[in-house]
């Protein structure tokens, strides 16, 4: 896989150009021919039920949605503007208080304007996941560089 995809790299770019993971504390582990794997630490201020410290489904959507992206970039070794059109989760039981959450997702075909990726949530084992997600995404959502932007950005600080 090309230098582009360099771990360190790649945290600098959701750190600095994806406002929102790097609010939430988005971490990547792994991004490579077989899909990305991101994570995310456990911070009490996003259970969605604070009596039980359950995370709320809106952060392991970000976590999934995001990494998914990512394993477009991946595929095509590449970064480019990206939309998602259709992102269906399915949640297979809530997460485990004080666990961190992790995410694999694998791109798994594209045509000229379209990328179809799958993902799973899951604690520290992929055979038990909290969710199961699909998603298609539109390529070249628009003409702006963005992410091409920012790695540039990063590259030139280094």
């Amino acid at each position: 896989m090309s230098d582009m995809f360099d771990i360190n790299q790649i945290q600098t770019i959701i750190d600095k150009g994806i406002p929102h993971c790097a609010e939430i504390g988005v971490k990547i582990e792994k991004m490579g021919a077989d899909g990305v794997v991101f994570y995310l630490p456990y911070q009490e201020r996003f259970a969605g039920n604070p009596v039980n410290g359950v995370l709320h489904g809106g952060i392991i959507t970000t976590l999934i949605d995001s990494a998914m992206g990512m394993s477009i970039y991946a595929r095509l070794e590449k970064y480019l503007p990206l939309a998602t059109l259709d992102l269906r989760i399915d949640y297979l039981k809530p997460a485990t208080p004080g666990e961190d959450v992790y995410t694999h997702s694998f791109c798994y075909k594209t045509t000229r304007q379209i990328a179809f990726v799958r993902a799973i949530a899951y604690h520290g084992d992929r055979h038990d996941p909290i969710a199961n997600a699909v998603g298609t995404f539109m390529l070249k959502s628009t003409d702006s560089p963005a992410l091409d932007m920012v790695a540039e950005r990063v590259r030139a600080a280094q």
